[in-house]
């Protein structure tokens, strides 16, 4: 029963988040292939899958129990919580009393790492959480408090998008990474961008598409500061194929797609495939615009994002090829979370107990001091209950992702991984 336990253990460690870069092999009959050096992994507190208990430190806020169906609930304004008693000493910075949404998401993070420290972190980190309020502001001054503390490894969010740009602007380097959880962040030097972004889900989708022989495609996208980096992720992926982005054409929601499709049929003659990244909004306007001309069809492929899949699957998506995460990576954690916090995860539960797993990895296999560019940067990358990613010097990350075909509105699996780079 005790060796049981420990291949379980083992197990979880390698389904939860393999370091691929610093592996070794592993064979179990759970059919786990890869594993951290199991000595090198401490065991951590208790039965996997049971919470760690946070102990409070100073809060004019709680941050309660699971409630039933539901994340765990934040009651005011600050919180600051520490799981774990590691050596390593990480920060890690959400928006637990935000309202609306914003909270919510938040407080699943705060229950994915919780999770994550659970299965293996007690022993390797001391984890700090602080509550953010979703106040952009705050959390910047939270991440540079925790950044100039000079006792913080790593740092984990924000999750305010004008707090992690205003981070990655900041100069120094000696001070800690930080672990951006901002939707749709660029990244920058020593911040990096954590989250699946529409750029990268966008250059993966067209990648796989100029695989099979496409050449030349066509970019839509909303216009703004988001549109150069989804043009040049896009253009990237595409040349390593030998394909080419003919033009870009941003468009705005005022114009209701007609004009951008028009503008295109005056530009590009005959292109190969069409990628329409949605940003904030719904793309059906210009996915309307399109199918008016025959697109998609047998000579012109339609290419989504993820961002298309945060709303109902519409009848227009149909035919449309898109790359996102493969919800089969979070199946080792989903049924231990559920059962522990009595609801179902989601993407932020994931991101939130990979990064935080991924700290445990670095704090076993190198040590405290282990969180260097050489590290975080290695080309090989990570995998985790996110599938596998790599960051790269300009603080973005890169993902590998399976691709899917809208039939029926469904999503078809067509390839199990694609990547862009």
């Amino acid at each position: 029963m005790k060796l049981e336990r420990q291949v379980h253990r083992q197990c979880i460690w390698a389904m939860a988040f393999g370091l691929v870069a610093m592996l070794s092999g592993c064979q179990s009959k759970s059919g786990a292939p890869n594993v951290l050096d199991p000595s090198a992994i401490a065991a951590p507190a208790g039965q996997a899958g049971s919470a760690a208990a946070p102990s409070q430190q100073a809060s004019s806020a709680t941050v309660g129990s699971p409630t039933q169906g539901g994340p765990t609930s934040a009651t005011a304004a600050q919180a600051k919580l520490t799981l774990g008693t590691g050596p390593t000493k990480v920060a890690m910075l959400l928006p637990l009393s935000a309202p609306g949404g914003t909270g919510e998401n938040g407080r699943k993070m705060y229950d994915g790492a919780r999770l994550a420290m659970a299965d293996l972190g007690d022993k390797l980190l001391t984890l700090t959480i602080q509550d953010t309020r979703g106040d952009s502001g705050y959390a910047k001054d939270l991440a540079v408090k925790a950044i100039t503390s000079g006792a913080v490894k790593v740092v984990i969010g924000p999750s305010e998008l004008a707090a992690t740009r205003q981070l990655a602007k900041l100069s120094g380097s000696k001070r800690p990474p930080v672990l951006a959880l901002a939707d749709n962040f660029a990244g920058g030097p020593g911040v990096y961008s954590v989250r699946l972004s529409e750029a990268d889900s966008a250059a993966a989708g067209a990648a796989a598409i100029a695989s099979k022989g496409a050449k030349k495609f066509v970019l839509m996208v909303p216009a703004g500061a988001d549109s150069s980096a989804a043009e040049s992720r896009v253009a990237n992926a595409l040349s390593i194929y030998g394909a080419t982005l003919a033009v870009t054409l941003p468009y705005s929601a005022s114009d209701g797609g007609a004009k951008v499709v028009s503008d295109m049929g005056s530009l590009v003659e005959a292109p190969d495939a069409v990628v329409v990244a949605s940003g904030d909004g719904s793309p059906t306007a210009v996915l309307a615009a399109l199918k008016a001309k025959g697109i998609p069809g047998k000579a012109v492929t339609l290419i989504g994002t993820d961002r298309w899949l945060e709303r109902p699957m519409d009848p227009l998506y149909e035919g449309a090829y898109i790359a996102t995460l493969d919800q089969s990576e979070t199946g080792p954690i989903a049924d231990r979370f559920k059962a522990t916090y009595n609801y179902q995860p989601d993407v932020n539960v994931a991101y939130a107990y990979d990064m935080v797993a991924l700290s445990a990895g670095i704090a076993s296999s190198v040590g405290p001091d282990g969180f260097s560019k050489q590290v975080l940067e290695n080309a090989t990358g990570f995998r985790g209950s996110t599938g596998l990613f790599r960051f790269r010097a300009d603080g973005s990350s890169q993902r590998s992702m399976p691709f899917f075909k809208v039939e029926k509105g469904q999503l078809k699996l067509v390839e199990k991984s694609t990547s862009g780079f």
